[in-house]
């Protein structure tokens, strides 16, 4: 492995946000389904039901993100953010009941410079 290489994998991040929004009302139904379709049109994938996760060349890229999800938060519920490296996202494990289940792909990301 290159030197190149690994640092990529920790300058390279993920964005995840897990939330609880409440459904009670319909005007709640709405506010939900506003913030999963926002999610996604950022760019979100949905790893769970209420997570969400977003690949981001660089800290800087997921700044940019993280300020996103901050102005679309809804009025209720609860919503958490946090970031991990690339090469963190790496060393989870995934089990579909008791077996171990193949990791998601890790989407290509493409930079220009």
């Amino acid at each position: 492995m290159s030197d190149l290489s690994r640092l990529n994998q920790y300058r390279i991040m993920w964005v995840f946000v897990y939330f609880d929004l409440p459904t009670e009302t319909k005007q709640d139904r709405k506010n939900y389904a506003q913030f999963r379709k926002a999610l996604q049109k950022d760019g979100f994938t949905m790893i769970q039901y209420s997570i969400y996760a977003r690949h981001c060349a660089s800290s800087e890229n997921a700044d940019v993100h993280s300020k996103r999800v901050k102005r679309m938060l809804p009025p209720r519920g609860e919503v958490i953010m946090f970031r991990m490296t690339d090469k963190q996202f790496g060393l989870m494990e995934y089990f579909r009941g008791t077996g171990k289940s193949k990791s998601p792909d890790t989407p290509q990301q493409l930079e220009l410079f």
